[in-house]
Formats: C-alpha cells, sequence, structure tokens
C-alpha cells in the first residue's frame, strides 16, 4: 500500500503517523528506533524523516584565526528510511527538499530509494537558512514546484539532464506542504491557496499541513481550499506543546499561532514539566474535535515531544 491508500481507505478509523529526525552526526540509528518502537503499539500508517540541508559554522583555530566550514549535522534521509521500512515494515516517507541541494543530488536520491523499495516522498521547499549552492534554476530547483517537476519528469523517465531512461516499474507518489496560516513567504492567504492548488493539480496526491494548534484556522483553510477545488486529502499537522520557551519560539519560527486560552496557561507555569502537561491536555482535545470533524489522519511532529505524543496517542486511539 502507499501512503495515499491508507489516506482514502474506508476504515472509518483516523490513521496514526509521526515525523522524526535522523540521529545527529555521530550517534546511531537505534535513537530513531527507540521512538517508532516507543509509538509503534499505535499502528503508525506510515513514518515521515526529515531531511536537513548544510548549515555554516564558525571554528577557531588554535593560532587563534577563525575558519568557516559548511558541515551537515544529520545524515540524508535515504538509508534510514530503507532501514525503517526493511525493519518495522511500514511505509516510510523521507523528505526531499529543494534548498541546499542540486538537481543532480535531488536525481541521486530518487535513484538510491528506487534501488531500496522506497517510494512514497514529501516534498519541501526546505529550510531556507544556510548556504545555496546555486542560484541557476537548471542547477536547482528554487521552489517546490520545481522539485516537484523534476519527481514528475523523473517518473516519465526524464532525467534532470533531459535524457530519457526506462521509466520506473513503481513511481514515487508523494505528498506535499500547505499552511492553514499561510506561508510565510506568500503576500496573502489567496496566493497560498492557489500554489497549493497548483500542488495537486500537477500530482501531489495529499498535503500536509504546518503545525496549528487553533482547530478553526485548519477547518477554515480546508474549506477555501474545497471551494477552490482542492479534493485530495489535507492531513492535519499536531505538535503538542513542552516547554515554556515554545509559547515565542513556535510562532516565530513556524508562524504558527497560539491561542489565547492556551497562551494565557503556559503564561502561567513555571516550569516546563507544568507546561508539558498543558500541552498534553491541550493536544488531546484538539485530536478528539479533529477526529469527530472525520480527518482521514493525524500527522504527529515528535521532536522534542515523543513521550506527550505517546499520552496522546494513548487518550484518542
Amino acid at each position: 500500500m502507499r501512503v495515499i491508500d491508507h489516506l482514502t481507505s474506508d476504515s472509518g478509523r483516523t490513521a496514526f503517523s509521526f515525523e522524526l529526525l535522523p540521529p545527529l552526526k555521530g550517534n546511531n540509528i537505534t535513537r530513531v528506533f527507540d521512538i517508532i518502537d516507543r509509538l509503534r503499539e499505535f499502528d503508525p500508517k506510515y513514518i515521515n524523516i526529515t531531511s536537513h540541508r548544510s548549515t555554516i559554522e564558525y571554528q577557531e583555530r588554535p593560532d587563534g584565526t577563525i575558519i568557516k566550514k559548511k558541515m551537515r549535522k544529520r545524515p540524508g534521509s535515504v538509508a534510514i528510511a530503507s532501514a525503517i521500512q526493511n525493519k518495522y515494515g511500514i511505509i516510510a516517507v523521507p523528505h526531499i527538499i529543494c534548498k541546499g541541494f542540486t538537481r543532480d543530488e535531488t536525481e541521486y536520491a530518487l535513484i538510491d530509494l528506487n534501488f531500496l523499495g522506497v517510494h512514497d516522498v514529501l516534498l519541501l521547499q526546505g529550510d531556507a537558512k544556510g548556504p545555496d549552492k546555486s542560484s541557476d534554476p537548471t542547477v536547482v530547483n528554487m521552489h517546490a514546484t520545481d522539485l516537484q517537476q523534476q519527481v514528475n519528469d523523473f517518473n516519465r523517465g526524464i532525467y534532470a539532464d533531459g535524457e530519457l531512461f526506462e521509466a520506473n516499474e513503481t513511481p514515487f507518489s508523494y505528498g506535499m506542504a500547505c499552511y492553514p496560516e499561510k506561508h510565510e513567504s506568500a503576500p496573502n492567504m489567496e496566493s497560498d491557496i492557489r500554489y497549493a492548488k497548483m500542488k495537486v493539480d500537477n500530482g501531489a496526491s495529499y498535503l500536509v499541513t504546518q503545525m496549528f494548534f487553533d482547530n478553526q484556522k485548519y477547518y477554515d483553510f480546508v474549506a477555501r481550499c474545497r471551494a477552490e477545488g482542492i479534493n485530495v486529502p489535507i492531513i492535519p499537522g499536531i505538535k503538542p506543546i513542552g516547554k515554556c520557551s515554545q509559547l515565542n519560539v513556535l510562532p516565530r519560527v513556524f508562524r504558527s499561532d497560539i491561542p489565547e486560552p492556551l497562551a494565557g496557561e503556559l503564561a502561567r507555569c513555571k516550569s516546563d514539566s507544568e507546561a508539558r502537561e498543558i500541552g498534553v491536555r491541550w493536544c488531546i482535545d484538539q485530536c478528539r474535535d479533529l477526529i469527530a470533524h472525520g480527518v482521514p489522519s493525524i500527522h504527529f511532529y515528535t521532536h522534542m515531544a515523543t513521550e506527550s505524543v505517546a499520552r496522546v496517542a494513548k487518550e484518542i486511539y
């Protein structure tokens, strides 16, 4: 089965899925397996693996000079996706991103994934922070829709340089991102929804949202998408708040508003443990409401929140 098969099944049950990060450089994959083992009891239908571009760090040498060094702190998602899929028999969905990668590097990743039997991916623009390899659109994909075109061409048997090859027997199926509170670079919501429709019209089989904490914003966004003819599953992306600092960090980094009732409770917290309890309680109520509204799946962002996600899932699945 593919991800889209689970999202469109008539089981009557809201599917559970989650996203995890590759281990930091120097750590091994057992940390990834520990997260999966903790959440496996809730029957995840698929597991996403994030991808990360290189970053620039400045290091001081013994002689006092400063050098600029490009580093990748986390390994790629290709090998980890294969390891997960082979160990657990759960669909692994590696992220394929534009930022920090050339079109050739993307092509190599697609070739490797095909060899490894991983045919579900999530296509994203990626974090804008970091070194860009080029601004030449023949060298890099500038936008997620450009990346989408490359994957579509690959599915048809066309390499990045235009050379033809015998198309793979199993094409890549993919989802893409959407933003109930608008992407930071979009001038307005109308523009953002037009891009979401472009993604779907060009082959995205589903959309998954940036995290949000106000369900009404998700419902309003879905209604506007449906009015524009976007009929694929739109999967809510959810994260339980777990630290006091996230009251300010999450809106700044992810452009996700914190509703006043939740913000007020978090502002009164004296410790992260108090914030974690509030975050779990809010997330349980949020998920119960989403399930009552018939969402096909809930996708959890587990970074720094695995235990909280497990507690939420215990209550709703």
